[in-house]
């Protein structure tokens, strides 16, 4: 574990506040585990029930719903630093309604969530943080759903590419950007066809509105709109 310990005191806001020399003890009082999954490695599977959150050490995971025909809608791409089961795991009983996968070679480490809620009988100093910790990345993670309804109910798949784009650079800062989907996965997040998907890409691209390699973005914005 002590090789990821930089990891996550620089990426994890669950441990925000928190000093790197306080963490093993936590890791012990919540009962953490770690474990290593190949890349489209189902992590958790939409009907079952969790005690613990995930935390991703290395690598990245999709988070995903899959209907009985083959669908698939990816709800987000987590990364190192990042949770993911936690709201399940604080409701005793609640069943998932979303799988997480491997994106990548990945390694997660586990960590009881009744430890988290639960009054520490070692007393431990750290407790309050990290429940304020828990309680703000349940938060952001609703932002980020709510995000994803707002390209969702754009109408269509024009609209919707062009509102996830334009969130992009905004949270970037920078007209060039590079996005975590590949071609697939963005158009199971943004809910379209995925030829549709690329229809839309290249046509923007010969309008002279963006371009892009891969997953790198570059937007061209005309004069009246300005760049950002």
């Amino acid at each position: 574990m002590k090789e990821y310990l930089p990891i996550i005191k620089a990426r994890s806001g669950l441990f925000r506040g928190i000093e790197e020399s306080e963490l093993e003890k936590l890791f012990g009082c919540l009962e953490a585990r770690k474990q290593t999954y190949r890349k489209e490695e189902y992590i958790l599977r939409e009907g079952e029930q969790t005690k613990v959150l995930g935390l991703v050490l290395s690598g990245s995971v999709l988070i995903v719903q899959d209907d009985v025909w083959g669908g698939r809608n990816v709800l987000s791409v987590l990364g190192p630093g990042q949770c993911f089961a936690e709201v399940f795991a604080c409701v005793p009983g609640s069943v998932l309604n979303v799988s997480v996968e491997a994106k990548e070679d990945t390694t997660v480490l586990f960590l009881n969530v009744g430890r988290i809620l639960s009054i520490c009988p070692d007393g431990c100093s750290f407790h309050a943080q990290l429940i304020q910790n828990l309680l703000i990345d349940m938060a952001q993670k609703n932002r980020k759903l709510s995000e994803k309804i707002t390209h969702m109910a754009k109408r269509s798949t024009r609209e919707k590419l062009l509102s996830y784009l334009s969130e992009q650079a905004v949270k970037n800062k920078s007209s060039e950007f590079e996005i975590p989907y590949n071609r697939q996965q963005l158009a199971d997040y943004l809910g379209v066809d995925r030829s549709g998907l690329s229809v839309q890409l290249c046509r923007l691209r010969d309008e002279g509105m963006l371009t892009f390699h891969k997953n790198k973005i570059r937007l061209i914005y005309k004069d009246s709109i300005g760049m950002i």
